[in-house]
């Protein structure tokens, strides 16, 4: 493993409440990450420590295999807020070359980067509109570009689709699989976890201010697996009667059939096949994030309701 970025035992707190309590995690190069949690979870805290906003108030942060200086490293991300970071009288154009600048790139350089994304983007018709113009999907394509331009190691994209439509939120995608095929490290926070399983590599899922789940989302999906199938007969007369399995559900096209503990998937197969039937398809049902989410979340808000009743 190569890791871009490293976090040990961060903690932040405000006042009475821990916003990230003895967190650590690592964000290999070249990645896609995904950073998950309900709101008030940890998750724009930690972001802004990792952009250098906020300091935390023990722990470390490494990025690129140093300790990580806020004034010296900002250059190396780009940050895209999930909330709009733009100056709403300021022409489009002029916003990004400003943008570009402070981000240390010479203007032509900068220039040449700006025709080169407003082109690929579909923007070159906006350059003298002003932000406040602009719908929120608009919005959004300018602060992907201004987060982009200077070609950050580590970019951090927060509701990047928000306000997009499908055409749009494709195109804005297919950018983000491109610019970490090139080398970037890409960080993914989002509410929306269909957009996570397609997107990332590896998750980390916090709530009330710890980390509650860390790996990749194949093995995670195998985690949290009920061992259950979807099985598609030629018909389905007389189905087997077996204690290797118990029918969970039933339709006209497919059955949901539970494998019980001591028993293997072809266990399953041998009853149905035993029994005269022709099995068209058998396929393992695996939980999406989004179940296994709900799941985490309202476990961890029960352990800790439970803990204050205590004390």
């Amino acid at each position: 493993m190569d890791p871009i970025l490293q976090l040990s035992s961060l903690k932040k707190h405000y006042a009475t409440q821990k916003a990230v309590d003895d967190i650590s995690f690592s964000i290999e190069r070249g990645s896609i990450f995904g950073l998950l949690g309900p709101n008030g979870a940890g998750k724009t805290t930690l972001l802004r420590m990792i952009t250098g906003i906020f300091f935390p108030d023990s722990g470390s942060i490494t990025l690129d295999g140093k300790k990580f200086e806020p004034l010296e490293d900002g250059i190396k991300i780009g940050y895209m807020p999930e909330e709009r970071g733009l100056y709403k009288k300021m022409k489009i154009g002029e916003q990004a070359l400003y943008l570009a600048q402070l981000k240390g790139m010479e203007k032509a350089e900068a220039m040449e980067k700006i025709k080169y994304w407003f082109r690929k983007l579909e923007m070159e018709t906006w350059w003298n509109k002003k932000v406040e113009d602009l719908s929120k999907g608009m919005s959004q394509k300018l602060q992907f570009v201004t987060t982009v331009l200077h070609e950050p190691k580590l970019i951090i994209l927060d509701e990047p689709f928000s306000g997009l439509d499908p055409l749009n939120a494709n195109l804005i995608k297919d950018e983000i699989f491109g610019l970490a095929q090139k080398g970037s490290t890409v960080i993914f926070s989002t509410h929306r976890m269909e957009q996570v399983e397609e997107i990332c590599d590896h998750i980390v899922l916090v709530n009330l201010g710890k980390k509650i789940l860390d790996g990749t989302v194949k093995d995670i999906k195998q985690q949290f697996k009920a061992h259950r199938f979807a099985l598609e007969l030629n018909h389905q007369d007389a189905l087997p009667q077996h204690p290797s399995f118990e029918l969970v559900d039933q339709n006209a096209s497919a059955l949901t059939v539970q494998i019980n503990p001591g028993f293997q998937s072809n266990d399953v197969l041998q009853a149905f096949m035993g029994s005269g039937h022709q099995i068209v398809s058998f396929k393992e049902i695996l939980p999406s994030l989004n179940e296994i989410f709900i799941r985490l979340v309202e476990g961890t808000a029960a352990t800790s309701r439970a803990f204050q009743s205590q004390n």
